[in-house]
């Protein structure tokens, strides 16, 4: 249970991935022109550590069978990064952020960029720099070995950053994503290669929506080099505030995910928008004295599947589920934020929408909301649904692993490989 519940991947403590070298700090200057903005700020690369080394096709190929990922696109022995970087808070201030770098061995000197944004975790090692041969590291391996440059962002408080994780939050999500782009571009000659300006973007559950924010960044221009080439969300709570809420209240979720995202959402959404004054507001006791504590990214999964109850009845006041049932003020206002990453835009960049049918925690009436925003800015969106997929008993984890060896495929047919 603790494996399936909530793509929060609540398998105890998570493990941290043993360092193969010393951290290599960067260069004071950059080496191009173009990176000069971001030496100076957002993106400049802080160190690269080496993590581990997969030398040859078979060691990469027994890493991601043995995480539950399929091995039909390996083709390259894979090294593996942990980058530390500067970005900027949900607030705009100075921060740091950490992510994983991981390049084919043997390859070619100019590679493609792949990003993406990983699913919901609540310990800070639930995340792609901090794992080893698991559910959070496999597809930024899968990637790499299929010839592309992989790039995960482990996002704000996640991983090496300091502070909370603000989780749901599209805005600090696409600025940790693009500037876990612009440091894996400074340090990437360092390791003999360079990344080609179109980047392929996917991301699953929470990641879904981080790719989308980082989609639209790279269509506005946000940055001078990368732009984007193709967007394959999975899975995703695009509709966060109209059709995951509702679900999650209604009982149209795993009951346990209904009780996990409910806590998150009124805990994290309160760190920056303050929709309750008191945890007694909102959560019944004894819970109110606890629940706020375990999402403080030192708590691991097993121990929020303890501290937590069975049923949303048994978590929330009358005011709690009401809170959630009907969003009004800051919740409100910070949903149509969320729940906007589909809306607005119109991507040139082919776009496919991958969901499998019947998932237990992101109802699939997100993903049919996402298509019909996209439609109705004249972008054509197919949903690809990946059937009857599993991983430790969840179809929504399935989906994620199902659609890593997909979307490599269809990335790299548009790439003409």
């Amino acid at each position: 249970m603790a494996a399936v519940c909530c793509g929060l991947l609540l398998g105890g403590p998570a493990v941290a991935v043993a360092a193969a070298s010393p951290a290599v700090h960067a260069p004071a200057h950059a080496q191009h022109e173009e990176h000069q903005h971001e030496q100076r700020g957002r993106g400049t690369l802080v160190s690269a550590e080496r993590l581990y080394t997969l030398a040859t096709p078979r060691a990469v190929a027994a890493e991601l069978r043995g995480a539950g990922f399929d091995d039909v696109t390996v083709r390259h022995g894979v090294v593996a990064y942990r980058l530390i970087y500067r970005t900027v808070d949900v607030y705009g201030r100075p921060t740091t952020a950490s992510g994983l770098f991981a390049l084919p061995l043997k390859s070619e000197r100019r590679l493609w960029a792949m990003s993406f944004g990983h699913g919901t975790g609540t310990h800070k090692d639930d995340s792609p720099s901090m794992r080893r041969g698991d559910f959070e590291s496999a597809p930024v391996i899968a990637y790499a070995t299929a010839g592309a440059a992989g790039i995960a962002p482990d996002y704000l408080g996640m991983g090496k950053g300091p502070g909370p994780h603000p989780w749901m939050d599209i805005g600090s999500e696409t600025t940790a994503s693009l500037d876990m782009l612009r440091a894996a571009r400074a340090f990437a000659p360092r390791t003999g290669h360079l990344l080609e300006r179109d980047v392929m973007v996917t991301g699953f559950s929470q990641g879904a929506s981080a790719a989308l924010g980082l989609g639209r960044a790279l269509e506005a221009g946000e940055d001078r080099w990368f732009r984007l080439g193709a967007l394959a969300p999975v899975s995703g709570a695009y509709d966060f505030g109209g059709a995951e809420l509702p679900a999650l209240v209604e009982g149209r979720v795993d009951p346990k995910s209904g009780v996990l995202y409910a806590a998150y959402t009124l805990v994290a959404f309160n760190r920056l928008h303050h929709i309750y004054d008191s945890p007694g507001d909102v959560f019944r006791a004894p819970y109110d004295r606890t629940v706020e504590a375990l999402f403080d990214g030192a708590h691991t999964g097993e121990q929020l599947m303890r501290g937590t109850p069975g049923t949303l009845d048994e978590l929330l006041t009358e005011h709690g589920r009401e809170v959630l049932a009907h969003p009004t003020g800051p919740l409100a206002a910070a949903l149509r934020t969320t729940d906007a990453v589909c809306a607005d835009w119109a991507p040139s960049a082919p776009v496919r929408l991958y969901m499998a049918t019947g998932d237990e925690q992101a109802v699939t009436a997100n993903t049919e909301h996402c298509q019909a925003a996209f439609s109705g800015n004249g972008v054509d969106a197919p949903v690809v649904d990946l059937g009857d997929v599993d991983y430790r008993g969840s179809r929504h984890l399935g989906a994620n692993v199902a659609a890593t060896s997909a979307i490599v495929r269809w990335f790299g047919e548009l790439r003409g490989r």
